[in-house]
């Protein structure tokens, strides 16, 4: 038996990266996954990675799996999406917040437009879709909702600044993970009462996907100071699949959290090698 057997799941960004890898461990555990994101079809967008692939591939392997494509930044796709859900599998019960739109530029370049739309995707969508899950979720007293941060949410304090923070322009990028973490946590107690858990979880060192590689982030997947994808969707499935009391409220790292379930030996990153940062918040 697969550990999300007949749950309905809606992951975003699912047409690449760690979205596409959340989908298919998913679907391998049993659940029936809506894929969403705007690319359907290879070629559509310059990266490599669409809706059509990811789905054939869960369904080479036997599980459940549909794409819908959905421009997230507007409220009215948000709607459609957890509709066309409902309408393919029944209610949701499980929601992953990982699609995500960054420019890498710093503040006095950033047009106006571009800093809108980012955070409509990065913040704004998962609370649209938070809400709209809910009314699945709490008449029925289970669900979980996580959402994927950044080691990006961890500001670089105080003066002077010579050599820590080496995410250029990633000021927008990592504002909007540290509200995202602090709007889960909000969110979670908000809801625990009515069985639904909420969490955000970061990977520990940086997924090479075709978006970091493109970037210049990480070199690619042989980089030594990269992470596979597969244990960020390991530890997505743990906070989907735990018991409440243990996961809700939670902002964790996903080395971290696998090692402290026992689901990994060992690992690297925040929360493990004692220089890392392990809070989501600023450094002050």
């Amino acid at each position: 038996m697969g550990k999300l057997d007949g749950r309905n799941v809606i992951v975003t960004g699912a047409s690449r990266g760690i979205g596409a890898e959340v989908a298919r461990l998913l679907a391998e555990e049993g659940a029936r996954v809506v894929c969403a994101a705007r690319t359907l079809k290879e070629g559509d967008h310059p990266l490599e990675g669409s809706l059509e692939t990811t789905v054939a591939g869960i369904r080479e392997f036997g599980g459940e799996a549909t794409a819908v494509v959905a421009n997230i930044s507007e409220p009215a796709e948000c709607e459609s999406l957890v509709q066309a859900a409902r309408d393919a599998y029944g209610p949701v019960d499980v929601l992953v917040n990982n699609a995500a739109l960054t420019y890498f530029l710093p503040i006095t370049d950033f047009a106006v437009n571009r800093w809108m739309r980012s955070w409509a995707v990065n913040f704004h969508a998962p609370f649209i879709l938070s809400q709209l899950v809910l009314a699945d979720m709490l008449p029925r007293k289970r669900g979980r909702i996580v959402s994927i941060s950044s080691v990006a949410a961890v500001g670089p304090g105080r003066a002077p600044f010579a050599d820590y923070y080496n995410l250029q322009g990633g000021t927008c990028y990592g504002a909007e993970k540290a509200a995202l973490e602090r709007f889960s946590q909000g969110l979670a107690s908000e809801v625990y009462a009515g069985g639904v858990g909420v969490s955000a979880v970061a990977p520990s060192l940086v997924v090479p996907t075709p978006g970091t590689i493109y970037h210049g982030l990480v070199s690619g997947s042989g980089d030594p100071d990269a992470e596979p994808p597969e244990l960020l969707a390991r530890a997505v499935l743990l906070l989907a699949t735990e018991p409440l009391d243990r996961v809700s409220g939670r902002v964790a790292y996903s080395q971290e959290l696998l090692r402290e379930f026992g689901w990994i030996a060992d690992g690297r990153g925040p929360g493990i090698d004692p220089a890392a940062p392990v809070s989501g918040f600023s450094r002050m």
